[in-house]
């Protein structure tokens, strides 16, 4: 075969080469093609994509990030399964499910798990699970017992408490199992924010960023200008005591007061002691979430005997399992702050109420997982 083509471009010795596009040398009429492609691809790469627990955050993380939601068909049969169908490709992407397991717990993690497997059989390059609140964090180890019926925790040595304390038997540890769950479904790293307790980060076998939502409300109490020398952060139980000196240390190191609850005999009413002096202060209580309210609004009230001038309460996770709103509405509290973790409902609102978005802490960390940053050093 005669080639009547410049012998310099495609042919050799008179004959035709037929070109090998193997990415390096390209027609021209496709490398334009392929530049537009591979520009398209980048800016795609990272996809959001919201479950059906908390919405309105997940618009608002998208927003932030200057992105839009993936498209995403979330149903339930009328007997109750889930049923999942990403509405895009997510071939080679980064995708973020942004969906907490908060009440109902059990549909909001079956739901989150149908969606990571569909992003695992849709072939997406990486998975990670956001679970803003992450339900099941409290049943992170057996519950401890006391053995024995009337003893002063103050006469005892550590010795004899520890000899006093044993695990409940046959219970499970659900926090494990539901990590299990997720790791088992496909994702390959979860963020999570303010778990109960550090130690359920390690029940993942997979990459967990754990985001305080401390920088948040700190921002907030720091606008209301309340004076260092007037300010007293309170743990509401032994349990928090950790949160709680983190707290007070970012709040240009305030005191910190701890009420110990103890029960002196088996049928004895719960006895609360206060660690600390408040009299004449503002008192902060913090803890990671508030369920029922029934800890946190026994220790306002124990603040309040003990002289407190206001009492405010902070917390990350608004769970409000009734009759936590008659508690925090019933005048202990001069304000209960807490984040949007959690939807929470018209008909969980009360004056004293406020709500403060994680959507910016959240979409920075985002973007630092995706771009390989470092995560830790927001809040540092």
């Amino acid at each position: 075969m005669k080639c009547d083509l410049p012998e310099s471009s495609n042919c050799l010795n008179g004959k035709a080469i037929i070109p090998v596009l193997n990415g390096r040398t390209l027609p021209k009429i496709l490398e334009s093609a392929r530049m537009e492609n591979t520009e398209k691809r980048n800016g795609n790469r990272l996809k959001l994509f919201s479950g059906t627990a908390n919405p309105a955050l997940a618009q608002e993380i998208a927003s932030d990030m200057g992105l839009e939601l993936g498209k995403i068909s979330i149903k339930r049969f009328a007997d109750g399964e889930i049923y999942v169908q990403l509405q895009e490709s997510v071939r080679g992407c980064d995708v973020y499910l942004i969906q907490p397991t908060c009440p109902p717990a059990n549909e909001n993690l079956m739901e989150l798990m149908i969606m990571i497997d569909a992003c695992r059989r849709a072939s997406a390059k990486n998975i990670t699970a956001v679970i803003p609140y992450f339900g099941y964090a409290r049943a992170d180890r057996k519950a401890s017992i006391l053995q024995m019926g009337d003893v002063n925790l103050c006469n005892l040595s550590l010795l004899t408490f520890a000899l006093t304390l044993q695990t409940q038997g046959r219970e499970s540890i659900a926090a494990k199992l539901v990590a299990n769950l997720i790791t088992k479904a496909g994702a390959d790293r979860v963020l999570a924010c303010d778990l109960h307790s550090g130690q359920s980060m390690g029940y993942f076998d997979i990459p967990v960023d754990h985001v305080q939502c401390q920088p948040v409300i700190l921002d907030y109490l720091a606008s209301k200008m309340i004076s260092s020398n007037d300010l007293v952060v309170v743990s509401p139980d032994v349990g928090g005591v950790a949160r709680a000196r983190a707290f007070a240390k970012k709040l240009s190191d305030a005191p910190l007061a701890i009420v110990d609850k103890r029960r002196q005999g088996h049928n004895l009413a719960e006895v609360m002691n206060l660690i600390g002096d408040v009299k004449g202060k503002v008192a902060v209580m913090v803890d990671d979430m508030i369920d029922t309210a029934g800890t946190i609004a026994k220790g306002a009230a124990l603040l309040h005997e003990e002289g407190a001038r206001e009492v405010y309460a902070c917390c990350s996770h608004a769970v409000f399992s009734p009759p936590a709103i008659e508690r925090l509405s019933s005048g202990l509290f001069q304000e209960v702050i807490v984040t949007n973790t959690i939807p929470v409902g018209d008909h969980n609102y009360f004056p004293q109420l406020t709500i403060l978005s994680v959507a910016n802490l959240l979409g920075e960390t985002i973007w630092r997982i995706n771009d390989d940053s470092s995560v830790s050093s927001i809040f540092q």
